[in-house]
């Protein structure tokens, strides 16, 4: 008889006793793995792959195969390090990029979101002031004073010339072209406003005889006489200085020589000389030629700083003939009378086409009458009334309706 194995059940308790444990701590984590991997396949919006689904088919039956060929204890050592290995697979791979693609699209999803305390109130963020607006401020507030600092310099250059006074006097002494008197202040003031210009000023002072077109050029060059210095203003008579018997070349070399001089040293003085041309209608073709290239735009600076009053009888009649047919030239068709000498001037000779032509009207009766008191003024005679009316009365008019305009002006 066989003796029994006593030692086979004792050692066999033993196992028993500790792998007891150890199954119950491979049948939880086996249950942990499964229920994770269900919740897993639960969240996700997608369903898996065939391929998938057959690979894992095939290790499970890998596993059983396992567990029938060795132990109990050992199968499931073999079976939770089968499942809890990772192998390099195309099956493995996919779902690890579908996992990281999910867990991006959720991280992303979660950034988006502004989150607050609980215990405090919501305020929107406050918007920081910008230092971009107070450099505009800055910068506007430097332009501003730039242009208030360029205006009170036009403003000094223009008392300078005191051209305020040289209106009063104007509109004291000449009577019955308040016009006029306007139109040559304020194109000198336009003019006098700034030392650097891209043309000189030419006024035309046109009209008939004795309306105050010398007087004008005579106060112009008393008053620029007494605020610049006498070698800045010429008064050039065409009868005086270039009567009939002087060949015109003459005329030609000594006006040019005149004008060039006294252009040179106001330049270096920084001064606007003055230039009166009285009778001009007597000018040769020649010397207006010379003229007109004075008065060109295509200069060196110091000839297009300079001033010219053109002095003349030319476009009279046309004068005469639309203020007697309009009544008054001062309120009605000024632009108008303005064409009609445009044409005649330019007809004569094309240096008018450069110049701002400033027309004098007729004066009437009374108007005579107050010239007449303001010459014997002058001459300290006592200024009789009855004794002016009669002067008045023996100069001859025309007459339009309830209006008298003296054909020779305040000339006797």
């Amino acid at each position: 008889e066989e003796v029994p194995d006593t030692e086979t059940p004792a050692v066999s308790r033993k196992i028993a006793s500790i792998s007891s444990p150890l199954r119950a701590f491979i049948r939880l984590r086996r249950r942990y793995f499964v229920q994770k991997k269900s919740r897993l396949h639960l969240e996700l919006p997608w369903e898996k792959p065939a391929e998938f689904v057959h690979s894992r088919l095939l290790q499970r039956q890998l596993s059983r195969n396992r567990t029938g060929l060795c132990g109990s204890s050992v199968s499931f050592f073999d079976q939770s390090s089968f499942e809890s290995s990772q192998y390099f697979t195309f099956d493995t791979s996919v779902e690890q990029h579908t996992m990281k693609k999910y867990r991006r699209k959720k991280s992303r999803r979660k950034s988006r979101m502004v989150l607050y305390p609980d215990k405090t109130k919501k305020y929107l963020p406050a918007e920081e002031k910008s230092k971009a607006k107070r450099c505009l401020f800055l910068l506007m507030a430097i332009i501003f004073f730039q242009i208030l600092n360029a205006i009170e310099n036009l403003d000094d250059n223009l008392q300078k010339y005191d051209l305020d006074a040289l209106e009063k006097t104007m509109h004291r002494e000449v009577f019955g072209q308040k016009v006029a008197v306007e139109s040559i202040v304020e194109l000198l003031k336009d003019y006098l406003a700034t030392h650097i210009h891209n043309k000189p000023l030419v006024i035309s002072l046109n009209g008939p005889t004795g309306v105050g077109k010398s007087h004008v050029g005579w106060l112009l060059a008393k008053h620029f006489r007494s605020v610049m210095d006498n070698d800045f203003v010429l008064q050039y008579f065409v009868m005086h200085h270039c009567p009939s018997g002087v060949a015109p070349l003459t005329c030609e070399i000594d006006l040019s020589k005149k004008i060039s001089d006294m252009v040179t040293r106001a330049e270096i003085e920084e001064k606007t000389p003055l230039f009166i041309l009285d009778e001009v209608e007597l000018m040769s073709p020649v010397l207006l030629d010379t003229l007109s290239r004075f008065f060109e735009p295509n200069q060196t600076n110091e000839f297009l700083n300079a001033i010219y009053i053109l002095i003349s009888n030319i476009g009279g009649s046309e004068i005469t003939k639309f203020v007697i047919q309009n009544e008054s030239a001062e309120h009605q068709g000024a632009e108008e009378l303005l064409s009609i000498l445009q044409r005649v001037l330019s007809d004569v000779h094309p240096l008018w086409k450069s110049a701002d032509i400033v027309p004098f009207v007729l004066l009437e009766k009374a108007h005579v009458i107050n010239c007449l008191l303001e010459q014997m003024r002058r001459e300290g005679l006592y200024p009789d009334q009855k004794h002016i009316e009669n002067l008045a009365n023996q100069l001859s008019y025309y007459t339009t309706g309830d209006k008298q305009y003296s054909k020779m002006g305040c000339k006797q």
